[in-house]
């Protein structure tokens, strides 16, 4: 069985690259079908008129359509990667909860832990407590002017 000698390394290359060249143009294709879809300027019937004409006539109209449309395909689709970043993001927070607020008493826990461990002094910890509790400025940067007038 000799194969190898009735299908040469060129024979086999051109296969390669219509096989890639096809593969391609479906990418092509689907993507077109899909930017159909997704435009939202286009009416009811612009989307069933550019949607029979790529499928009845494939490569003209996706030639056509990439002529005509081009450039606005790019930009939607940015958009639609946007969109999508937008609700992942809204979704982590929503998932997530206010894991960045600190409330008074996680405040009041930090200034607890400090004077612990000697970081603070007593009355230090006392002038911040005060300030968490009245609301006016954060245990942080209370503790931070009382280290530095320390």
């Amino acid at each position: 069985m000799e194969l190898a000698y009735d299908y040469p390394l060129l024979s086999m290359f051109w296969t390669m690259l219509w096989f890639f060249l096809w593969i391609m143009w479906f990418v092509l294709l689907f993507r077109i079908i899909g930017d159909i879809f997704r435009d939202d300027g286009l009416s009811g019937w612009g989307k069933t008129g550019w949607l029979v004409f790529v499928v009845v006539l494939p490569f003209l109209g996706v030639f056509v359509y990439v002529i005509a449309r081009g450039r606005s395909m790019g930009h939607r689709e940015i958009a639609h990667a946007r969109a999508q970043q937008a609700q992942f993001e809204d979704y982590i927070r929503q998932t997530a909860g206010d894991g960045g607020v600190r409330t008074s008493a996680d405040e009041l826990a930090k200034l607890s832990d400090m004077r612990a461990r000697g970081d603070i002094t007593d009355e230090e910890f006392s002038r911040a407590k005060n300030l968490v509790l009245s609301g006016t400025a954060p245990a942080a940067s209370g503790s931070t002017n009382a280290s530095a007038a320390h």
